[in-house]
């Protein structure tokens, strides 16, 4: 979701390392609850979501109504503060939760590991398009059985982001930002012509490390689950932040309100993030309008150019009263693609149906970003997401590794030896087996 409340869950729950996950990190049983599609389903449903994302589903929940004569659709913004916890407490008690779930992506595969018939299986309804989503959300709502069990909704396609006054300043082509190694050459010299840092994070959070890690197919579990944090893959990813670190090109800022604060103020030439980045450029910093551009991520050889930080899904739960109902109206509103085309014109929501990003809103120029056509950038990476094995220790392992980004790149320590000593602990915690 593109908005401050929801980009504000990244940084509170520990580490916002993006948000996808491969498919095997959900036991679904094989006794797990599944719905038979209706062409013409009738009654009621209650859906909780929030902020944004309520209001999209309350605006074509009217729509749905008046085309799906004898439904209602109740639509609850529950607010985000207390959000999951409700919905922990309903999983747990089996009872209390109501027809449809907005779940986010970095929730999804906990969910579905802690409570693996919890929710009900929609291949019936959404089990032959797989190939028009976002592969990265699609594995995410995957289970074991190869079941999807959530109905991806947004993504959170991750580009660069740059100041292009700097970097025109410093004689920079930001076509030429293809490497990592050379966005390093080029912040060298932009610190030298302006002063300015090449970007700002908070190492803490750990979420540059892990789109940096994603981008290369790697993250800290690997495709079956053994603890991979310690990869070439993850010590390259955490040896370049490091190298931006000892060049004195990094500013070292605190969660959502310091990132924002030292864009506004200007203080270095990119900016990692998401495509819901646009949102909070355009509405807390007008004043910079004209002076940003969009490339793709700088690559680490040949991997991919983006990765993924923040996007939700709807979801079923098995106590739902009206499972069928809920089910074809999730996938009515997200398997569509002028439903998600209205969300991004309306709400921001940035489509994981790919068949949406043709629509035209997808191409028109910017006059924020000087005429660039930035959403046309972002569709064309979203379908290049690797996925990425999120399991559902992903909490167990957040404070560990965000503990060693920070032993690295602020006290100088050896990003592999700091890697393999978090590999251990995750295993420990985990119970899982270290790869390789």
């Amino acid at each position: 979701m593109k908005s401050r409340i929801a980009v504000a869950l990244a940084a509170a729950t520990a580490l916002s390392l993006t948000g996808c996950a491969m498919g095997g990190t959900a036991p679904a049983a094989s006794s797990a609850p599944a719905v038979t599609a209706s062409a013409a389903p009738t009654g009621e449903i209650t859906v909780w979501s929030w902020d944004v994302a309520a209001t999209a589903l309350k605006r074509l929940g009217t729509e749905y109504q008046s085309s799906h004569p004898g439904t209602t659709i109740n639509v609850v913004d529950i607010g985000y503060d207390n959000a999951y916890d409700k919905i922990s407490v309903g999983l747990q008690a089996g009872s209390g939760l109501p027809d449809l779930l907005t779940i986010e992506t970095d929730h999804a595969s906990g969910y579905l590991g802690e409570f693996p018939q919890g929710f009900v299986k929609l291949d019936s309804v959404i089990g032959d398009k797989k190939a028009v989503f976002d592969p990265s959300k699609w594995a995410a709502a995957t289970g074991t059985d190869g079941g999807i069990y959530m109905v991806p909704w947004d993504s959170g396609t991750v580009a660069l982001y740059y100041r292009s006054d700097y970097l025109k300043a410093a004689g920079v082509d930001p076509n030429s930002l293809t490497t990592w190694d050379a966005l390093i050459a080029a912040g060298e010299k932009i610190k030298a012509a302006t002063g300015h840092t090449l970007m700002s994070i908070d190492v803490s959070s750990g979420a540059t490390f892990g789109m940096l890690m994603q981008q290369q197919g790697a993250w800290i579990f690997d495709a079956n689950g053994n603890v991979a944090v310690n990869s070439d893959q993850a010590v390259a990813a955490l040896t370049v932040l490091k190298t931006i670190q000892d060049k004195g090109l990094l500013k070292n800022v605190k969660g959502w309100d310091g990132r924002v604060s030292s864009t506004k103020a200007g203080d270095s030439a990119v900016h990692p993030e998401a495509v819901w980045w646009i949102g909070t450029l355009e509405s807390e910093m007008k004043e910079l309008s004209g002076k940003f551009g969009v490339v793709p991520l700088p690559a680490f050889g040949d991997s991919a150019r983006t990765a993924a930080n923040g996007g939700s899904n709807l979801a079923v739960p098995a106590q739902a009263k009206n499972p069928v109902l809920a089910a074809d109206f999730a996938a009515w509103v997200l398997a569509d693609a002028k439903n998600q085309a209205s969300m991004m014109e309306n709400e921001g929501l940035f489509p994981s149906y790919l068949p949406a990003l043709k629509e035209s809103i997808f191409t028109e120029p910017s006059a924020y970003f000087g005429g660039q056509k930035v959403y046309e950038l972002f569709a064309d990476q979203t379908a290049k997401i690797p996925p990425v094995n999120y399991t559902s220790d992903y909490a167990k392992a957040s404070d560990i590794v965000g503990n060693a980004v920070v032993a690295a790149v602020l006290n100088g320590k050896d990003p592999k030896a700091v890697l393999d000593d978090a590999a251990k602990q995750i295993a420990t915690a985990t119970g899982r087996q270290i790869a390789g």
